[in-house]
């Protein structure tokens, strides 16, 4: 998850997300400024609920852990994002608000993608 969110919000769309929110004018710190140990427990505790819920949920596979990770993870970023364009300045438009929902949801698939895949490693070692 930390990888694709440095690909997908510094790299691909960093120039569309400077332009379309307040982000860096009202909440960001400078990359050299970042507290990177939070960084990883945050993307860490992602994985851990991801997997969490495939545990409880009996998810096995690629297809079904996607499919699962992006549902959690259109959930979360809908209510954080409408949270936060509710109270905050950081979204410049609505517009933005949908694609963030968007990226996320492709993060959080590609994740589970990856966390099944893991998972169904392990399994076949044990």
């Amino acid at each position: 998850m930390f990888l694709l969110g440095w690909l997908v919000y510094g790299v691909l769309l960093r120039d569309y997300m400077t332009s379309n929110t307040n982000y860096n004018q009202c909440a960001a710190k400078p990359m050299e400024d970042m507290i990177m140990w939070a960084m990883i427990l945050s993307n860490l505790a992602i994985g851990f609920l991801i997997s969490l819920v495939f545990s409880w949920s009996n998810t096995t596979g690629v297809m079904a852990g996607a499919k699962v990770a992006g549902i959690i993870g259109l959930l979360l970023t809908i209510a954080v994002d409408f949270s936060v364009y509710a109270m905050s300045t950081t979204f410049s438009n609505l517009t933005t608000v949908f694609i963030d929902i968007i990226i996320y949801t492709v993060m959080f698939a590609i994740g589970g993608v990856v966390v099944a895949w893991v998972m169904g490693m392990v399994k076949k070692e044990a």
